[in-house]
């Protein structure tokens, strides 16, 4: 295997972080798994994007919190490449519920929300573990500035992200020293996710958020996956960090 490919498996693939992340991971001379559970077509858009920069790809339906289903595709995943260099655990969810709103949170999106955003961590890091651990590869999580200080987030979002800081760091000192884990943080981020978040209040509370940043705008997901990418194949003596990625927002306010 040593004159193969190096392989990444990116979950939640199919737009945003994912999307950029699997891109660079191509770019990067890699071979790429695509997860994702429900959108199908843009999945189908990451592989071709991938493709065209060399990647050979793997598009992989999953649902990340379901054990068997994980299990499954880690095993298509050495199946068809024979090995496992990286990891970037992205896929995640929220919910609309404001955070004050505590009697219409049902229980059941609680759950949900947790079993997308921290046991889907879990599960899919334990099914890869072998292959990283043959490969001596890295893993990143996406984390969220929400997760590391009080924010007007959805409670089980926030909540759910706070535990994948401490899960990242944990299992840095769990799988050490064959696995690297860290994570990144993002901050407000350009396009669908805060648009659907912010709504019509989108462009203008953006653009408050740029004036205050002191790199003069927000986070983009290219942002998120370079920074995913310096801790792929760089950085080869950093485990259990998570880099904030927010243009020095949450450091200078």
């Amino acid at each position: 295997m040593a004159d193969q490919r190096p392989v990444g498996l990116v979950t939640g693939a199919s737009s945003g972080i994912g999307r950029s992340a699997a891109l660079a991971l191509a770019k990067a001379g890699y071979d790429v798994v695509i997860n994702y559970s429900r959108n199908e077509p843009g999945a189908n858009e990451t592989s071709a994007a991938a493709q065209a920069e060399g990647a050979s790809t793997l598009v992989y339906r999953c649902d990340v919190a379901e054990d068997a289903e994980v299990k499954a595709m880690l095993a298509a995943t050495k199946e068809r490449f024979g090995r496992l260099d990286a990891l970037i655990n992205n896929a995640g969810i929220t919910v609309d519920t404001p955070p004050k709103a505590m009697d219409d949170l049902s229980v059941e999106d609680w759950n949900r929300v947790f079993s997308v955003n921290v046991l889907s961590i879990f599960l899919v890091t334990r099914a890869a573990a072998p292959m990283l651990k043959e490969s001596h590869g890295a893993i990143v999580n996406t984390n969220s500035v929400a997760g590391l200080r009080p924010a007007l987030q959805p409670l089980p979002y926030a909540a759910s992200k706070a535990a994948v800081a401490n899960l990242t760091k944990t299992l840095a000192t769990t799988l050490g020293p064959e696995i690297r884990v860290n994570g990144v943080a993002p901050g407000w981020m350009e396009g669908e996710w805060m648009e659907r978040a912010l709504g019509d209040n989108y462009e203008g509370l953006m653009s408050r958020r740029a004036k205050y940043t002191p790199l003069e705008r927000c986070v983009t997901p290219d942002d998120v996956a370079e920074s995913m990418m310096s801790l792929i194949t760089g950085n080869r003596f950093v485990t259990g960090e998570i880099i904030t990625v927010d243009g020095g927002f949450t450091s200078t306010t």
